[in-house]
This record gives C-alpha cells, structure tokens and sequence, in this order.
C-alpha cells in the first residue's frame, strides 16, 4: 500500500467523523468486541455486507478485489458475487459516485473505509452500527446514540428495525432513584425497537460483527501473515543473540 494513502485515508476518516472516538462517544458506553481474522465464515459474510450496502457510497480504494482471495473465496466467487464496482478483479473497491456530487447530495464527503477500523476501532463501530434510532428533527430522519447528529441514514434499518430513544429514570441496584447534583432525578437514554427487521436481535448483531471483523480485516489484510512471520524474525534475533554472544566469549577468551 501507498503510505501518504493510508495516510490520507486515516485523516479523512476521521475529519469525516467529525471527532475522536472518544469525543464522539461521550456519553455513551462502547460495547466491547473482539475481532477474529481467522474466522473465515465470519469474514466472508461481512464482506457481502460491505458490498451490498456500504460500496454504495463509501469506497475502499486501498483494497483492491483480488485481496478478496486471502479470506478463502475464489475469482469466480468474487466476481459473481461480490464485484459490482469493477469490471477487473485487480481494480480497487471504489464507487461510481464522484465527491463533487457527495458533497451536494449529502453535505459531505463520505470517508473511504479502507482504514476506518484503525482510526475508529472496533468497539466503536460495532456500538455505532447498533445504535441508530428514529428521530425526526434530523434531516435524514436518523440519529446515532455514539455519533449524534450523524449525517449517515441508517443503511442496514430493514435489517435492524426501527429504535426510538426514551428517557427511563436512573435507579441504583436495589431500585432507587438517583439524584443528581441539582436535586432533581437522574436520567438515562435508552433504546427502545418501534418496528421490527427481518432479523432477530442477536441475528442482526452477528450481522454488524462479521461487517466490523470485515473492516478490521480490511484495514490491513496482511496483518496474520506479518504476525506469523514476525515471530520467526524474533526467533531468528534470539538465535543470532545467543551466537554473537558465544562468538565474543571465543574471541575474547585469550584477551584479559
């Protein structure tokens, strides 16, 4: 990969997003995830997602097509299924729709997500992908708990249903009522589904999972073959160690 690349995509995703992850997460609690790039199944299944509903207006132009091959599906499989944005399975994973007309349709320019799993992290996606709610003071008519005021409809909503956000009073562990500094009761923003998807709940979780493990995974497809050969470099460092050392013992025995 190109370096000023990765680094261009890095800032755009986070100028995109308008705030650190942490900023943008005030308020709300990240859900912890772990990602598993060995979990073919899962890896496969998040990049139908990729293409079905985020290729749409996010690219991925760091990742070219035929990477697709390191997660076990064949040409055929890729370009039956999965490439609607290339006609060459060594193009890159962009889209059709320019930024001139992004920034007219939307308002902004939607971040290339080649490397938004390094710049956001996992948990956050994961929670940010599961929070979306209804909300119609909001231009799209959707709102995110994690980004408020996110510009981004939610795309997976047939999948997912429809959430309202509502206000239950803060209670403590025998059932309390918490009060804040002013005196008045605490409360807490909770989400609550108004319409059902075509998923169950923990159907539609597995779904966002697989899609941020995809993501992760995109970030840098590489990343397992480095792991495993970076612990035979050490190994080889350890080795080269112990040999350097005996042959200063050897050199130097006759020295004092």
């Amino acid at each position: 990969m190109n370096v000023k690349r990765i680094l261009a995509a890095l800032a755009a995703a986070a100028l995109a997003a308008g705030a650190s992850p942490a900023r943008a997460a005030e308020g709300a609690k990240l859900d912890d995830i772990e990602a598993n790039l060995t979990d073919v199944a899962s890896l496969q299944s998040g990049a139908r997602t990729f293409v079905n509903y985020c290729l749409n207006c996010h690219s991925a132009s760091l990742v070219r097509y035929n990477a697709l091959r390191q997660i076990d599906l064949t040409e055929e499989q890729i370009k039956d299924n999965l490439m609607f944005t290339a006609e060459k399975i060594g193009m890159p994973m962009a889209i059709a729709m320019t930024a001139r007309d992004a920034k007219s349709w939307f308002g902004t320019v939607p971040p290339d997500l080649s490397v938004i799993a390094r710049a956001r992290g996992a948990d956050w996606l994961y929670t940010y992908l599961r929070t979306f709610y209804r909300d119609a003071s909001t231009p799209t008519g959707w709102n995110n708990m994690v980004y408020p005021s996110v510009g981004m409809p939610h795309v997976l909503w047939k999948l997912q249903g429809e959430q309202v956000l509502k206000e239950v009073p803060a209670t403590t562990r025998d059932g309390r009522p918490v009060i804040g500094e002013d005196g008045q009761p605490r409360k807490l923003a909770k989400l609550e589904p108004l319409v059902p998807g075509r998923q169950s709940t923990a159907e539609y979780d597995q779904t966002v999972y697989d899609l941020v493990n995809f993501l992760v995974w995109m970030g840098e497809p590489n990343q397992l073959e480095r792991k495993r050969l970076g612990v035979w470099v050490l190994f080889g460092l350890t080795v080269l160690v112990f040999l350097t050392y005996f042959l200063k013992l050897a050199y130097w025995k006759n020295v004092h």
